[in-house]
Formats: structure tokens, C-alpha cells, sequence
């Protein structure tokens, strides 16, 4: 149904349903915000949070990068390369 591609097009070319897109969004997001509110505080109290938001960085980029979800994007982006779209 073309109402509904644009919320499953991008879910889609990373292998997951809106659903699942949605909650990892989500969650990675949330994780964002929390580090990021802890960076600020380090700014003013540099010895609290100290490793906390590049901790976070690392662990963010591993749970993107990984597993077949990246497998699914890099695809989908040699694919946009192959079209000419990207």
C-alpha cells in the first residue's frame, strides 16, 4: 500500500519490520540522549561521567554496525551506489 512505504521502505532495506526499526530507534536514541546529558555534566564537573559518554560512542557504534542489519544496509547502499542514488 503506497500510504504505508514511506514508514517500511527504510525499515526494510536494514532487514527489520517498523516494529523492530522503531524499538531499536528508540532504544538508540534514548541512549544518545542519556549520554549526551552525561557529557554535559562532565563538562561542569569534570571529574563526574568521565568515561561514560565515550563508553557509550563505542557501544552505540558496535550495536549498529553489527550483525545482520549492517549486512542488510551496506547492501542496500552498494545497491543505491549501483542506481546511481547515492
Amino acid at each position: 500500500m503506497a500510504l504505508l512505504e514511506p514508514f517500511t521502505r527504510h525499515p526494510a532495506s536494514v532487514g527489520e519490520t517498523y516494529a523492530q526499526h522503531l524499538g531499536f530507534a528508540t532504544a538508540t536514541g534514548g541512549r544518545m540522549v542519556l549520554a549526551g546529558l552525561a557529557c554535559m555534566l562532565h563538562g561542569f564537573f569534570p571529574f563526574l561521567c568521565v568515561r561514560t559518554g565515550s563508553r557509550a560512542i563505542i557501544a552505540l557504534h558496535a550495536r549498529v554496525t553489527a550483525g545482520a542489519r549492517a549486512h542488510a544496509a551496506r547492501q542496500t547502499l552498494a545497491e543505491e551506489r549501483a542506481a546511481g542514488r547515492a
